[in-house]
């Protein structure tokens, strides 16, 4: 079904014949970009609102109402349109007629899997990078979120028709991965026998790297032992990196998450030619690199500050609080100048849209990063950072003990082991990302409507279920192939669904390509959880009705045509949970067990 090319989605739709009446009441020149057409926040104004008066008045020299009343006019002659009324200073509401919303989900059955399918991306390059954790250690709960938060993400714009690259950005050069390096020869001496006794403060304690050390020793015996640390340093440095990248890879794995580009910092200043340094002489040649000092900072201490003449971006000349050193006093980069270097390289790949996930300790880091990718792409690229921020794991309301074997957090396989992946994802999507996370143990395990990601999965089982049902009682040709299914229901008499509460079904079902769009446009995931939600509460509510209104049942064993009627709009649930639960990186059983 992936093939089936969509048609615009009926907000598309109604937005394109908005468009048109504005043309035609002001002239081709107006300036449409502001018009929108959406879900009222109150349902009982109608299907739809557009702001077009509101937002063209000026431009049309009228009173906001006087030209709702211009526009209203004309709306009222189009064919899907059941009614226009105005409401308030000029918002303009929209009644559709049934017949809108049936052939919407005649369009669902036709298209399948590709029904949500957006092409307001046009192809455009977008590169997603995410993760990015230290290759230091086994993943914990608060990478989770971000990794999920981005594969999701990275999801969604291809769904919405962009080219999107997954990428994750290796921080393997600096002083923790050297902390990581002698912390692996610390378990490389224990491999060879010797007591090492307390992990020193100041190394990573994990039992994680027991391994490193083990593998150390089987491919040098006893060599490094005579070497001095500047010899042996880079040789536990690669193999603990090589080991920790691959346990990363494993974690995230678990999570069924997989980048197409693995990035290392080191290779900007190893692979042949010094890029920091190239970014540098790039922007001291725009002169956006100085030599001088920085003033003493206000209030809380800076990391990065010293009080020496040094090497400076020109970051307040885009949008910063104060300049920025890109040369430590040893003469090294610092860690901002490689992260310049590392966005250039996106830029030079053919990136003009960038979206960064970070962590919720590095919200002050964006300005900077914003004013660096504005110099070097001539502001050219557009970097939308998303926050992700921390997450509290709690098992019946309880914080969680830490895990012995990271040895002071709680680490993302125990967690996905614990309550499957699906539980992770979905749950780890169930709140705005810039907003504190409660993730419960107990309760993402719980069979009720209470546990979000149990609702949705049981609403597609229970579509499912029916199916089977039908097929048993009344349907006995209803086939169970996917596509032999949706051609089938396809050509039912869908007219036949005219019970408010199927018709607050199908506009439910109707608003998922729009949401998909503004979802992607926002870079907000959660909209798609939220939405799933909301569906699935729909379509049971609907279900449970017809246990005491037995004219609703999707089963009538008495009236075929009917029963194919409501199996089309159960159909358009299932695929929809489907889509959006694939989306989301979630699966979406059959059965519930």
């Amino acid at each position: 079904m992936a093939g089936i090319a969509t048609t615009q989605h009926l907000f598309a739709q109604m937005l394109a014949r908005v468009h048109a009446v504005c043309v035609a009441e002001l002239g081709a020149s107006a300036d449409l970009s502001r018009v929108v057409v959406e879900p009222p926040k109150d349902p009982t104004h109608g299907d739809m609102a557009t702001n077009a008066a509101m937002v063209l008045a000026k431009e049309a020299k009228a009173k906001p109402r006087d030209l709702a009343e211009r526009i209203a006019a004309r709306l009222r002659s189009e064919d899907l349109i059941a009614s226009v009324d105005i409401a308030g200073p000029g918002f303009i509401n929209l009644t559709l007629k049934v017949t809108a919303w049936t052939d919407t989900l005649r369009s669902a059955l036709r298209e399948g899997n590709a029904f949500g399918q957006s092409t307001i991306g046009a192809g455009e390059k977008v590169n997603v990078e995410y993760v990015s954790a230290n290759p230091t250690g086994p993943m914990h709960v608060g990478h989770c979120r971000g990794a999920v938060f981005g594969d999701a993400l990275a999801s969604l714009l291809q769904l919405a028709g962009f080219a999107v690259i997954r990428e994750y950005y290796i921080n393997d050069a600096g002083a923790q991965v050297d902390v990581l390096a002698r912390s692996a020869f610390l378990r490389y001496r224990e491999a060879l026998g010797e007591n090492i006794g307390e992990i020193p403060e100041g190394l990573y304690p994990g039992d994680y790297l027991k391994p490193v050390g083990e593998a150390l020793a089987a491919e040098h015996g006893k060599t490094l032992l005579a070497m001095s640390e500047a010899d042996w340093l880079p040789v536990a440095r690669a193999k603990a990196i090589a080991m920790m990248m691959e346990m990363i890879k494993g974690d995230l794995s678990a999570l069924n998450i997989r980048h197409d580009v693995f990035f290392s910092e080191r290779s900007l200043i190893t692979s042949g030619k010094n890029r920091v340094g190239e970014t540098i002489d790039f922007l001291r040649a725009k002169g956006d690199v100085y030599e001088g000092r920085l003033p003493p900072p206000k209030g809380a201490p800076v990391d990065d500050y010293e009080d020496r003449e040094q090497t400076l971006f020109r970051a307040t000349a885009y949008g910063d609080d104060v300049d920025r050193p890109l040369l430590k006093s040893d003469g090294s980069y610092t860690y901002f100048a490689s992260d310049i270097a590392y966005h250039k390289d996106k830029f030079d790949r053919g990136f003009r849209n960038l979206v960064d996930v970070w962590g919720a300790d590095h919200g002050g880091y964006i300005k900077r990063v914003e004013a660096a990718i504005k110099a070097v792409t001539d502001g050219q690229a557009a970097l939308d950072v998303k926050i992700v921020q921390l997450v509290k794991l709690l098992r019946n309301g309880e914080p969680v003990k830490m895990s012995k074997r990271s040895g002071d957090f709680v680490t993302l396989r125990e967690v996905v082991d614990e309550v499957g992946k699906d539980a992770v994802r979905f749950m780890m999507l169930y709140r705005k990302n810039d907003a504190v996370l409660d993730f419960d143990l107990a309760k993402v395990i719980e069979q009720s409507r209470d546990n979000p990601v149990f609702y949705v999965q049981y609403g597609h089982a229970r579509g499912h279920s029916i199916f089977r049902t039908a097929r048993a009682e009344v349907l006995h040709d209803l086939p169970d192939e996917e596509s032999a299914r949706l051609a089938y229901l396809g050509v039912a008499a869908v007219e036949r669904l005219t019970d408010p509460a199927e018709m607050s079904l199908l506009r439910k079902l109707a608003v998922y390509p729009r949401t998909v769009e503004a979802a992607a446009a926002a870079h907000e995931p959660h909209r798609i959880a939220f939405y799933l939600y909301d569906l699935a509460s729909e379509f049971h509510a609907l279900w449970t009705k017809g246990r005491d209104l037995p004219y609703l049942r999707f089963i009538i064993k008495d009236d075929a045509e009917m029963t194919k009627a409501r199996l089309a709009m159960v159909q358009g649930v299932v695929t929809v949970l489907a889509s959006g639960l694939g989306l989301l990186g979630v699966g979406a059983p059959n059965e519930m067990r």
